[in-house]
């Protein structure tokens, strides 16, 4: 039996025929995908938003604090998606894990000297600001919406146990590599050969369309890497030995490639339906 359409579906439909009819399929469907990423990631572009906006406008002797202000600010925004619908409850208990966890690690880098938060706070946990746990939420919001914006599927996916053993070494090494030898470049290896032939399925309008999982992984680390160089170039945060207005290490990709990883095994949490052990076809 056919499901009823949401309104975001509805709409979706209709901007693509309007568009079907005035450009050409590629182009058309490039378009879609490209307005279909950004809803998707419209948590994390708005904090990037109150990121930039508060480092242009934000004096030291205001009373508050920027980092407080965009504690509050993150906390309004995550509000207004749980009540606009635009998150659902259950993906905010997940999100809430990514913020816990992000939290953590914020807490121990600092402290080991791998960046700083240079401005003061009220809101600060061991030299961390309380808002960058909403910088790691804000990935899990971008997971848990794409995968239902673009009724992903992932296929053929393998079995739970393996994903949830790789996930728990890439989230353990970001701690042990500072006392242990770092074992980044197995766990490269390992993502590879685990996710080699899962697909990532998704659909735009009544096409669907396949991209590895590891190149999906890719693509995202690069563009979370673009929106680490905002945050430095900012100020908000700086890492340990980098000057003003030079680029974030590429190996900050890497990071994130690997981080990605457990972000999205922590999303097939409530995305069980999207994983399926065999591959599709169509």
């Amino acid at each position: 039996m056919t499901q009823p359409q949401t309104r975001t579906q509805r709409l979706e439909r209709q901007l693509g025929d309007w568009m079907r009819a005035r450009l050409p399929h590629v182009v058309a469907e490039l378009v879609m995908f490209t307005l279909k990423q950004g809803w998707a990631a419209l948590f994390g572009a708005l904090l990037l938003v109150g990121i930039i906006l508060s480092s242009q406008i934000w004096q030291a002797d205001w009373p508050l604090a920027r980092y407080d202000a965009l504690l509050i600010y993150a906390v309004a925004l995550q509000v207004m998606f749980l009540l606009t619908g635009l998150e659902t409850w259950e993906e905010a208990r997940v999100i809430l894990l990514f913020h816990a966890t992000g939290t953590a690690m914020e807490i121990f880098k600092v402290n080991a000297g791998s960046w700083s938060y240079p401005e003061p706070a009220l809101f600060k946990l061991w030299d961390v600001p309380m808002f960058s746990g909403f910088m790691y939420a804000s990935v899990g919001s971008y997971m848990a919406r794409v995968i239902r914006l673009f009724q992903m599927r992932f296929a053929p996916y393998p079995p739970l146990w393996i994903t949830y053993v790789l996930a728990g070494a890439i989230y353990i090494n970001f701690f042990a590599h500072h006392f242990v030898a770092d074992i980044r470049l197995v766990l490269f290896a390992a993502t590879v050969v685990v996710f080699a032939r899962t697909r990532v399925w998704f659909q735009i309008a009544q096409q669907r369309h396949w991209m590895p999982l590891p190149l999906a992984a890719f693509f995202s680390s690069f563009a979370l890497w673009i929106a680490e160089n905002v945050g430095t170039r900012t100020k908000t945060w700086l890492y340990s030995g980098q000057t003003a207005g030079e680029l974030v290490s590429f190996a900050k990709l890497g990071s994130w490639y690997l981080l990605l990883y457990v972000s999205f095994v922590t999303v097939t949490i409530v995305a069980r339906d999207a994983l399926a052990q065999k591959g599709e076809t169509t």
